[in-house]
């Protein structure tokens, strides 16, 4: 009876534990004894000039025990009817033109139903300046230029509701990329800020009705299930302008808005850069 009742525990902390990653999966890999880059980049199927890329590794690469390495992976996307190079880069947060040159198309190309899509992963380069001198001065700067900002927001919100989901960084496997806000269906919609709609239309696989708005110095917004579009694409619109009607378009999980902020491409939290909610 007690050795069942071991066994029984061990198979629980075994699945606790989960099975172990398999090696041409991992999008991180953290160096065992002797292992070589070369080795690590045959396992993982992945070229090994684009790991060294991804880390900025130098000659002669060689790797110690315990260290991280990003894996860079390319992943695939099967084009749907309605989907647009714009709709592609931005549900995958990769500039259209880098999807174009990972599959040999021109930027302006159709997309075709049933067309393989890769999707290249892009992994910003590890900063390797050496700080300067003054790095205390600079950062007590940064830090007065920070309070500066939260005391007068950059953007507002898009309307007051009650948030149902956050956001959650690409580094976890659930990730989420905005913020979800309850609200019921046919509530004005406003844009953040100032700025011109890049984009106002149907994105039927993921957001429905869908507004981006470019607010320049590499900032965006979008607005997804939305029930009514009332902007169109390259007009100018002041903040606080009427851009929609909240909805259930797309995935919503009920009557919300998916609220997001990228910067470069990039998504960022949104809650970080809009007036603390009362």
């Amino acid at each position: 009876m007690r050795r069942a009742a071991l066994l029984a525990a061990a198979a629980a902390m075994l699945v606790a534990a989960g099975e172990p990653v398999p090696a041409d999966q991992e999008t991180e890999h953290v160096v065992t004894a002797g292992e070589t880059l070369m080795g690590v980049a045959n396992r993982a199927k992945v070229p090994r000039v684009l790991i060294i890329e991804a880390n900025g590794l130098k000659a002669p690469y060689n790797l110690r025990t315990g260290q991280k390495l990003k894996i860079p992976r390319t992943r695939r996307h099967t084009v749907a009817r309605g989907d647009s190079g714009f709709s592609v880069a931005y549900r995958y947060a990769v500039p259209w033109k880098d999807i174009a040159v990972a599959n040999g198309l021109n930027e302006d190309a159709a997309l075709k139903p049933g067309q393989v899509l890769l999707i290249p992963t892009l992994i910003a380069a590890p900063d390797t300046t050496v700080p300067p001198a003054s790095a205390a001065a600079t950062a007590a700067a940064a830090a007065a230029t920070a309070t500066a900002a939260t005391t007068t927001a950059r953007f507002a919100w898009p309307l007051q509701g009650t948030l149902r989901r956050g956001f959650t960084a690409r580094t976890e496997s659930d990730y989420h990329d905005g913020i979800d806000i309850r609200t019921p269906v046919g509530t004005a919609v406003r844009a953040t800020a100032p700025g011109k709609v890049l984009f106002a239309g149907a994105e039927p696989r993921q957001f429905g009705n869908l507004v981006v708005i470019d607010h320049g110095n590499g900032w965006t917004s979008s607005y997804a299930f939305l029930s009514r579009i009332t902007v169109s694409e390259n007009e100018e619109v002041r903040g606080g302008e009427r851009i929609g009607l909240s909805g259930r378009t797309g995935q919503a999980k009920g009557p919300e808005l998916h609220f997001e902020l990228r910067r470069n491409n990039r998504p960022v939290d949104p809650t970080e850069e809009l007036p603390e909610a009362k």
